[in-house]
């Protein structure tokens, strides 16, 4: 979980569920430290057509 703060809930899986919906769209979420502090996320999505899911190319959140 990226947000640590101890006043918001949440389960962690907002980055992990928009990873696999670009994913099987054809795209890619890509996430960049900036900086000052913080992240910078990244969707890229194909203006037409669709890759298979199973071409989709498959990223680790951080560290990729």
């Amino acid at each position: 979980r990226l947000d640590r703060a101890a006043d918001r809930l949440g389960s962690g899986l907002g980055l992990s569920i928009v990873r696999a919906v670009a994913e099987a769209h054809g795209g890619s979420l890509e996430l960049l430290a900036r900086p000052d502090g913080g992240l910078r996320a990244r969707v890229t999505l194909p203006a037409t057509g669709v890759a298979p899911v199973a071409e989709a190319p498959s990223r680790a959140l951080i560290g990729s």
